[in-house]
């Protein structure tokens, strides 16, 4: 049951949340212990198993020996051990459950912690060559003055030209203290840049501009008028509980008074660990349950708020999208149900499983990560999206659902993206000058993003007139969200549809074409050059009533009206 959104006054010391166990623990080793022995053939792990685990075992051995014995060709023993693993994971039809080789496992923790030793910078490959896109906050990188669009040439001496991006981060990683040496080409001049490598943490927090001026540090302060700061949880790494904390300290948030609200976005946030999500929820939190977890071999574990450290209260809004997923879901849904913030946006992804990391006890160093428990919210609301289920994750506050369409996520994350780049030259200081980010109005314009429109505007009628005040569709929860997801699903089956029929136009243009037939020349309904974004479309009947006035909102309109059924009226038509 959703309670009301409610006023709390709390202390502001750092707290551990409190954790009510039922008790119970499962031998971990079991499941790995089995499949670490499956197909090399030990028989050391087979007292993991009871006597019946011999049964298992036996077909898996034999084939194995068969195979290595006797089948026509040389064998790779290292393939044929992960694809018997990988089977078996296969057919628990889980997506969240999967083995890391000892190869992957390096790469495999990086992504789980965000830490690494490098120079510290987001990369691609662009026309062949490696490309700095920014570098990142307090790295090697940026200390040394590398530069968003510098073009590698050379690492230590070794052409990037035709490399992958993964090949160039093997030879810019190494052991901390040692230096790489780029040769840089940047605006016509080639630059000899050495960098010191040192142990590299991404930061999860962020904020919505960057500020050229101060070493491209991130601004918070979204509305400073009404003091409301904006804070963005990219994904729930270790630490990040503690630097979110920093971040809310540095504009006054842990202070009695100092902060007129927050908007906390949760938005593509895949998720991350339990205890980071509990301990962020905790922060907010000063009494009630924030999340509880059950599973076959576990007893119901609750974990509720302590009162210790939580912040001094502000009111909040928090932003999710159908790509906010486990950690995620349950601090909004734990926010949402205790009636600590309204959430606004739309119904989250649905990963409510548990997943257990166990290292293979033979010395593989391999590792299985695996499903142990779901979670669920307090109301008792299982976070999970099951197949044919019409309710999961976590729903936007009653007033509060505010879809947005493929165009505006795509300018959006555009947006998002050109943001992110630290920029300190120049150019880029004054540009950030000329804009007027303090505010909010042209904040959220030039962000192009509806969902933080709606969460400022929410946040704002809280703390002028003390009530929230619906800012989205109202009505859309539960049926009714499942319904718009329909509708959207719909439309872009259409899309599809309708870009198959495009295809199948061409394909049958080509094989005319390819059988003697002549090019039919190509349709242009209008010069490439002019820019409609922002423009109006009249459709009129065949009597020159208007029919419907349309808003241009995007690119993309001749490429769908070259298949219509339309065509030119020629200058001076009806």
């Amino acid at each position: 049951m959703r309670r009301s959104v409610r006023d709390s006054a709390t202390g502001s010391s750092r707290r551990h949340a409190t954790h009510r166990r039922a008790g119970g623990a499962w031998t971990q080793g079991l499941l790995v212990g089995v499949l670490a022995v499956a197909v090399l053939g030990s028989t050391l792990a087979l007292a993991l198993r009871p006597s019946n685990g011999y049964a298992f075992l036996d077909p898996i051995i034999d084939v194995e020996s068969l195979i290595t014995r006797m089948y026509v060709d040389e064998v790779d023993l290292e393939a044929l051990q992960r694809g018997a693993i990988q089977g078996m994971l296969q057919k628990l039809e889980d997506p969240y459950t999967e083995y890391v080789p000892p190869a992957s496992a390096a790469e495999f923790n990086k992504r789980l912690t965000g830490e690494y030793v490098g120079i510290g910078a987001r990369i691609l490959v662009r026309d062949g060559w490696l490309t700095i896109v920014s570098p990142l906050e307090g790295s090697p990188a940026l200390r040394a003055g590398l530069m968003a669009e510098d073009r590698v040439l050379e690492i230590d001496g070794v052409s990037t030209q035709g490399r992958s991006a993964e090949e160039c981060v093997d030879l810019l990683q190494g052991e901390a203290g040692t230096v790489v040496t780029l040769n840089v080409e940047r605006a016509g001049r080639e630059l000899e840049i050495a960098i010191e490598r040192a142990p590299v943490r991404t930061l999860s927090v962020t904020g919505f501009h960057r500020d050229p001026g101060n070493d491209g540090r991130w601004l918070h302060m979204i509305d400073p008028e009404r003091r409301i700061a904006y804070v963005r949880l990219s994904q729930f790494t270790p630490r990040v509980d503690r630097d979110l904390l920093e971040a809310i300290a540095s504009f006054g948030g842990d202070t009695p008074g100092g902060l007129g609200g927050l908007i906390l976005d949760l938005r593509w946030n895949p998720g991350g660990g339990l205890e980071e999500a509990v301990n962020i929820a905790n922060l907010f939190m000063e009494e009630g349950d924030i999340v509880s977890t059950r599973g076959r071999a576990f007893e119901t574990d609750t974990r509720s708020a302590s009162g210790e450290g939580t912040l001094p209260y502000f009111p909040m809004a928090v932003l999710i999208n159908e790509q906010s997923a486990s950690a995620s879901e349950i601090v909004a849904g734990a926010l949402e149900e205790n009636g600590r913030a309204v959430v606004v946006g739309t119904r989250s992804f649905g990963k409510g499983s548990v997943q257990s990391l166990q290292r293979l006890p033979r010395g593989s160093g391999g590792q299985l990560k695996f499903t142990t428990q779901r979670y669920y919210l307090p109301s008792g609301r299982s976070l999970h999206r099951n197949a044919g289920a019409t309710e999961w994750g976590v729903d936007p506050t009653e007033g509060f659902f505010v879809p947005i369409s493929d165009e505006q996520t795509v300018r959006l994350l555009r947006q998002r993206a050109e943001q992110e780049i630290i920029r300190t030259d120049a150019a880029a200081t004054e540009a950030s000058e000329r804009g007027r980010w303090a505010d909010p109005s042209w904040v959220v314009e030039e962000l192009a993003d509806p969902q933080l429109s709606a969460a400022v505007l929410a946040v704002q009628g809280r703390i002028d007139d003390g009530d929230w005040t619906p800012t989205g569709m109202p009505g859309m929860g539960g049926d009714a969200i499942a319904m718009e997801e329909l509708r959207e699903m719909l439309l872009r089956r259409e899309r599809v549809l309708r870009e198959l029929g495009r295809v199948d136009s061409r394909v049958q243009e080509l094989e005319r074409i390819a059988a003697g037939g002549e090019r039919r020349p190509a349709r242009d309904l209008w010069d490439d050059g002019i820019e409609l974004e922002g423009g109006v479309v009249i459709i009129r009947d065949a009597e020159g009533n208007v029919v419907r006035e349309l808003r241009i909102t995007g690119p993309s309109l001749e490429r769908w009206l070259i298949d219509a059924d339309v065509e030119p009226i020629e200058n001076g038509g009806d």
